[in-house]
Order: structure tokens, then C-alpha cells, then sequence
């Protein structure tokens, strides 16, 4: 540098809160994120000797829950060992409530009405897709939202790489300006059409919540990864509400 210091590589960086690694995994974010999420259920846990529902839900959701949503677009992760060490957070806590232990997760989460955290990040995408879309945040990756007419507001995915290497493939699949739009594209035109926020989340919540939600969990079979893309892809999936389109 001009003033004689000399700046050494490093393997990461933080930057307001979220970690970058070089190789842009988010290995070391995700790491970090879940062992501080579980210190605090520690601390929850051993801070209150009630095992109350409604104590712990305001606990976890109050302290635990939004440790794992900060941020969630930017790292969410896609590989499911990773999808699964963010989730034993929610996991592990929630079979402490009372009554609940004796539940496997994915009928927890019915009972506790609770999205699994790979929900909730889906979500957040969707919500951020929506934001871009009527301008209420920058759009500085140039995500495209076009009136399509009849199927209504569409993203435009970007192409896939020329390089088919892991690494960058693996790179194009966990980039938001990938997910984001193909997230986006898969609710049904009701939901993308809207123009209030508050309209939209809850248009957004009602389709989520006929969706099965099974997030991949060690000992269970799964149907897919539970993305919403799989639980959608290859076909329509009965809504309801008839007046929903894919």
C-alpha cells in the first residue's frame, strides 16, 4: 500500500454481519451462524425452566429463529448437508417444547404451525423477487420482471455457464439472480400479480401452506429436497383456491 503496510490474503472477510468466504460457499457463515443459534437456545433453555408452548415459541422466534433469517437470501444453502445443519437448530429446540418430543420434525411443524427454515428462505427470496419487481430496493444484478400478459409477471433466468465445471455450476445454482427468479416463476400468477406488499405475503402464505413441507432430515425419506421448485416442477400442483394458475 502507499503507506508502506502490506495486506495479506485472507480465507474470509466479513462484511455487515455476513461472511464471505473465498470460494464463495458460505461454508464459514453457515458454520458460524448455527453454532451462535445454538448457543442462545442454550442459553433459552437453561435461562427458563418452563417448557411452555407459547413461552418457547416467543423464545425461539424472538431470538433464535431471526439469527437464521438474517440475511437468508444471500447464503441460504442449497447442498442438503448444509440444509440440514441449519435446520437441526429448529429441530433440536422445538423437540423440547412440551408434548413435542415424542413428534418426528416434519409433524412438529405441523403442530407448532412452523415453516422449516429452507421454507422460510425460499420465502425471503420470493418476498426480495417481489421488491425488485415494484422498485422498492435496488436492482443493481439486473434481474429482469416483465408483464408477460397472459401468465402475467415473469423473470428471466439467466443462461447457465459456459464453464461446466462443479465449481461454477455450483456457483450459478446457489447465486440469488438464479434462484430468485426461478423461485419467483413458480408461484402461481395471482401471487405475482400483486401490487401491496401486505397483499402479496398473504397471498404468498396461502399458497405456501398447501405445499408439504418436509425439509431433509436425517432418518426420513424424503420426496424430494423440498424446495418448492421440486414439490412444483414437472407439472400443476392442485391448489385450492381454482382461480390459481401455474
Amino acid at each position: 500500500t502507499n503507506n508502506g503496510h502490506t495486506l495479506e490474503p485472507t480465507p474470509w472477510v466479513r462484511d455487515l454481519g455476513v461472511i464471505v468466504d473465498a470460494g464463495m460457499t458460505w461454508s464459514e457463515h453457515i458454520g458460524r451462524t448455527v453454532s451462535r443459534a445454538r448457543q442462545t437456545c442454550g442459553w433459552a433453555l437453561s435461562v427458563f425452566k418452563s417448557r411452555d408452548r407459547t413461552l418457547m415459541l416467543t423464545l425461539y422466534k424472538s431470538l433464535i429463529r431471526s439469527i437464521l433469517d438474517y440475511c437468508s437470501p444471500l447464503w441460504a444453502p442449497v447442498a442438503i448437508g448444509q440444509i440440514q445443519l441449519v435446520e437441526s437448530v429448529q429441530r433440536t429446540f422445538t423437540s423440547r417444547i412440551s408434548n413435542m418430543k415424542e413428534l418426528n420434525y416434519w409433524d412438529r411443524l405441523k403442530d407448532l404451525h412452523l415453516m422449516s427454515i429452507q421454507r422460510r428462505h425460499e420465502r425471503y427470496f420470493m418476498i426480495y423477487m417481489f421488491k425488485l419487481r415494484m422498485g422498492l430496493v435496488p436492482n443493481d444484478i439486473g434481474i429482469m420482471i416483465e408483464d408477460t400478459g397472459r401468465c402475467g409477471f415473469k423473470a428471466r433466468v439467466p443462461a447457465p455457464p459456459f464453464s461446466k465445471t462443479a465449481k461454477i455450476q455450483s456457483l450459478y445454482d446457489r447465486s440469488f439472480s438464479t434462484r430468485g427468479p426461478k423461485l419467483w416463476n413458480c408461484l402461481p400468477k395471482l401471487v405475482r400479480d400483486q401490487t401491496e406488499m401486505e397483499k402479496f405475503k398473504s397471498e404468498l402464505g396461502a399458497f405456501l401452506s398447501q405445499i408439504p413441507d418436509e425439509p431433509p432430515t436425517p432418518g426420513y425419506v424424503r420426496a424430494n429436497s423440498n424446495s418448492v421448485l421440486h414439490w412444483t416442477l414437472g407439472g400443476r400442483w392442485t391448489f385450492d383456491r381454482t382461480k390459481w394458475t401455474m
